[in-house]
């Protein structure tokens, strides 16, 4: 099977925690391609400009669903509110940080959908060793 193509996507609606603690509701957009299997790109989309892009490890969002993880500019762990799991997600960047709420099923289900392309451990059976080296050897 050729996976190296197979990507898979979802919108999350976040909420950012702003600093007296209230929420502004935005959208997300989540994407894992099989060929990039270690990571998971977050597009935010806040007002009309072009989306923010984080890139995170799919692991550090699969174990921030438990415990807390994460080091440095990206940290997550999980969260109880009164009616929905959430988890929280820390991002600090050169310009600001940001704290946002993205709530747990709709996140749980996009991962549990990664796994199904490529399975925990088995990662690396999906990355094109050849390409990678080229890129490091002979950038374009």
């Amino acid at each position: 099977m050729n996976s190296s193509s197979i990507t898979v996507s979802a919108e999350l609606g976040l909420r950012l925690v702003v600093p007296d603690r209230t929420t502004v509701p935005l959208l997300a957009t989540l994407e894992y391609a099989a060929d990039d299997p270690y990571a998971i790109r977050m597009a935010f989309y806040v007002g009309n400009d072009e989306p923010v892009e984080w890139i995170f490890a799919r692991e550090l969002l699969t174990v921030g669903i438990v415990r807390k993880v994460g080091e440095g500019d990206v940290q997550v762990w999980p969260a109880s509110q009164d009616t929905e799991r959430t988890l929280n997600l820390s991002l600090s960047s050169p310009f600001g940080n940001a704290l946002f709420e993205a709530p747990l099923a709709p996140l749980a289900d996009f991962l549990h959908r990664t796994y199904c392309v490529v399975p925990a451990g088995r990662e690396s059976e999906f990355v094109d060793l050849r390409a990678e080296l080229e890129n490091l050897l002979w950038p374009s």
